[in-house]
């Protein structure tokens, strides 16, 4: 939609209120609406991924070396390849510094597409992307609070942690007859977490991750529970608005940057190669004890349902090209495509795979 209106006469009235500045007296936050969408909605979405990690981490599919190697090597290649595919085709100067873009897996995209096309599949497969796209997360987490902090205030990002303490600590308080007043304590805390890391310089939605990864262990997962409805139907959906608010150009595909093709065929290309590939190593490396080997053409759809970057990705591309809005905006319209590539080509292999065990299992 986003797409759509910003190439229509609607263009200037909607572009204006997203340039619009809203300040918080008393504090250095001065953001334009667009940005307290990326850096102010978005830090809902991350500290949602970020409870995830840590059930993952502690009690989940990643809570061992034995659990997490295999798709920790597949992981790896699904970030190294797509780098190499961009730098190949956008290496350049103006263009190389968005390498990054096109690591990212969208995990909510993948799993729907999962849930709607790949009826039938084992729970293996589930679990082994579910696991990669989430090692996929925390690298593109590590990208963002690493390559785009900008005019660090040490003092500042301090004080964020502090508070991201008592966030913590808070969060072990939350029983009996003090649920209530502990839990607005928490929510006045985490936003005092979020004010202080995004005047530090680091980029805000770390402060998500942050808090996320603090919380103590039972209130998270009902938290998470209450929150991933709202973060996919609303917050979700409002970033993807914002962030595909970009003008298609109107010149040649040969006039295009670099980083428009680059990701365009890192993503769908770069993604299922390296997790494929990756991946078949990974298999025949098995730890004494791991989960038995997924087949290749299994390993192939999960390297397809990696190529759907979207929302990380159009954050990495905002982020990267945040000084050259041209070159930002083709980024965009790159992830856009390829994304939408990526997204056909897993309905298309995991369809496949899925009327395969179907029928497997009807003969059976």
């Amino acid at each position: 939609m986003g797409l759509l209106l910003a190439n229509t006469p609607a263009h200037d009235g909607i572009a204006g209120l997203l340039d619009a500045h809203i300040a918080v007296p008393g504090t250095m936050l001065d953001l334009s609406v667009a940005h307290w969408v990326s850096d102010g909605l978005l830090a809902i979405f991350f500290f949602v991924v970020a409870l995830e990690l840590q059930y993952e981490l502690t009690r989940g599919d990643l809570n061992s070396v034995r659990k997490a190697l295999q798709p920790a090597i597949a992981a790896a290649g699904g970030i190294l390849i797509p780098v190499v595919v961009y730098l190949m085709i956008a290496g350049g100067a103006e263009t190389s510094s968005g390498w990054p873009i096109p690591t990212a897996t969208d995990i909510a995209f993948a799993l729907g597409v999962l849930a709607v096309f790949g009826r039938g599949l084992p729970s293996a497969v589930r679990v082994f992307l579910l696991a990669l796209a989430i090692l996929d997360d925390i690298v593109g987490i590590i990208f963002i609070a690493v390559l785009f902090a900008k005019d660090l205030d040490f003092v500042m990002f301090l004080l964020g942690v502090v508070a991201v303490a008592v966030f913590a600590v808070l969060s072990r308080m939350l029983r009996g007859g003090a649920r209530i007043p502990v839990a607005i304590a928490m929510v006045l805390v985490g936003l005092v977490a979020w004010g202080l890391v995004a005047s530090s310089g680091v980029h805000a939605t770390i402060a998500g991750v942050m808090l996320g990864l603090v919380m103590a262990p039972k209130p998270a997962d009902q938290t998470r529970h209450v929150l991933e409805p709202w973060v996919n139907g609303i917050v979700l959906p409002i970033f993807a608005f914002v962030a595909a608010f970009v003008v298609i150009p109107q010149v040649s595909p040969t006039e295009l940057s670099p980083a428009f093709w680059a990701i365009v065929v890192a993503l769908p290309v770069g993604k299922i190669l390296g997790i494929a590939l990756f991946g078949w190593v990974a298999m025949r490396i098995r730890p004494k004890g791991a989960a038995p080997a997924l087949p290749f053409v299994d390993i192939l759809a999960a390297g397809a349902l990696g190529g759907i970057g979207f929302t990380v990705s159009l954050l990495l591309a905002n982020l990267a090209f945040a000084e050259d809005a041209v070159i930002r905006d083709q980024a965009i319209l790159g992830v856009l495509l390829g994304s939408l590539i990526s997204l056909v080509l897993a309905a298309v292999i995991v369809s496949a795979r899925a009327r395969g065990y179907r029928r497997a299992m009807a003969i059976a």
